[in-house]
């Protein structure tokens, strides 16, 4: 069955008790059978609706926490619905509209996070995927936003996560991704095909072979390996944060 399809069909029940079926229930609306406020308890489909749920909830949140929602937030959740998670068009919409919805609502970011805590606290990976995709939009634009520092750091409390959690997936997300600029010698501004350019000099630039052809001493050969790898590798993260 499908994530709509078990929506439709009445799956949710218990969800309606919270924010995150009530912004289930004003996307759906009519759709949602009576049945499926009779049942109240939770499945592995159930799961999976309040997981995306509330993760385009808490995206909605991230993205409008600086005040706007920017085109690479856009591009973004596009990435998540169409590259990470396949939805099919009847999905997508249902995402967009829970993403839209809960962008505008009065229910607060730490509401949709404390549902969906009480719901999968016992699959801590499952919700650590869900602040890793939090991460990842928060940094669509290059940037972290002090508005969307102070939500990500509401979670590891909320979720009974580690207290290093936040600083790892900081380093992981924000630290990388601005190192790798700075090692390829390009802006955030830039786009990925300028960006491009400038990675394919450096890379010819320090390709091993053309260092040994101008007469780098063998000595030095290690160290020009390494220099390579580590210009590939920034440009991956690059790429990866751009698409």
């Amino acid at each position: 069955m499908s994530l709509i399809g078990g929506i439709v069909g009445g799956m949710i029940g218990f969800t309606l008790l919270g924010p995150i079926g009530a912004l289930v229930g004003s996307v759906m609306g009519s759709k949602m059978t009576r049945q499926a406020k009779s049942r109240r308890n939770p499945n592995n489909l159930d799961h999976q609706v309040a997981f995306f749920t509330a993760l385009f909830a808490c995206l909605a949140k991230i993205a409008k926490a600086d005040g706007r929602v920017s085109e690479e937030e856009v591009s973004k959740i596009e990435s998540f619905i169409s590259n990470k998670f396949n939805f099919s068009e009847d999905e997508r919409n249902f995402a967009i509209n829970i993403f839209q919805k809960a962008k505008s609502d009065s229910v607060s970011f730490d509401a949709y996070a404390q549902q969906l805590y009480q719901l999968l606290g016992s699959s801590p990976n499952s919700l650590l995927v869900f602040y890793e995709l939090l991460f990842e939009l928060a940094m669509a634009d290059g940037e972290m936003h002090e508005n969307e520092e102070r939500l990500l750091k509401k979670i590891p409390n909320i979720f009974g996560f580690d207290k290093n959690i936040y600083k790892d997936l900081y380093n992981k997300y924000v630290e990388n991704i601005s190192n790798a600029y700075e090692i390829l010698g390009v802006t955030k501004g830039m786009t990925l095909e300028e960006i491009k350019k400038v990675y394919r000099v450096k890379r010819k630039e320090f390709h091993p072979d053309a260092l040994i052809s101008k007469g780098l001493p063998e000595e030095l050969i290690e160290k020009a390996k390494e220099k390579f790898i580590e210009i590939q590798a920034a440009f991956e993260i690059i790429e990866k944060e751009k698409k």
